[in-house]
């Protein structure tokens, strides 16, 4: 039998009338869906803020984290700048994703960039080929409401020993070890 998850109430306001409210796709979704409120292009190595026309009132307690999309991840070089972005409780204001095209310019200008799908599309202006068209109404990334408990902090003369120690970026090593 599955359990029933908690549900949290949060105040979502549109401003832009083609804002979408936010739906999880699948009952068992962890993120809903942020979508686009208008046409952007992104040129290869530039980031672009993607506005959702939406402003939310996170409760006390919770952050909503925008994180990506996995098929646009897997699919386009296209990557949230910021992932995952938190949206503070305290914060009402429009929430926007940040999005870099890492591609590398091809120097080949023309009317023809690459849509979420990875298939060529006609544009209006003349972009770099490399480039990438969001379109209002596409689904550009998703959303998770988290809990955050607050960090009481200690000042302390001395933290306790741990495997792992002071070791940073790497320090467990790459590979997996048998034994």
């Amino acid at each position: 039998m599955r359990k029933q998850r908690e549900q949290v109430a949060v105040k979502v306001k549109t401003l832009h009338p083609d804002a979408a409210i936010p739906r999880y796709a699948k009952a068992l979704d962890a993120g809903f869906d942020l979508v686009a409120v208008e046409d952007v292009i992104i040129a290869p190595g530039e980031t672009a803020k993607i506005k959702t026309g939406l402003a939310f009132a996170i409760p006390d307690g919770y952050e909503l984290q925008v994180r990506p999309r996995s098929g646009i991840s897997a699919k386009t070089k296209l990557r949230i700048s910021n992932s995952p972005g938190t949206i503070d409780a305290g914060y009402r204001g429009e929430v926007a994703i940040l999005m870099d095209n890492i591609r590398i310019p091809s120097g080949a200008i023309s009317h023809e960039c690459f849509d979420l799908s990875e298939q060529p599309i006609q544009v209006e202006q003349p972009v770099d080929r490399h480039a990438y068209l969001i379109r209002k109404g596409e689904r550009i990334a998703q959303g998770v409401l988290c809990e955050v408990p607050l960090a009481m902090f200690e000042q302390v003369a001395e933290l306790d020993e741990t495997e792992r120690g002071a070791g940073g970026f790497g320090s467990s090593g790459v590979g997996t070890q048998s034994k």
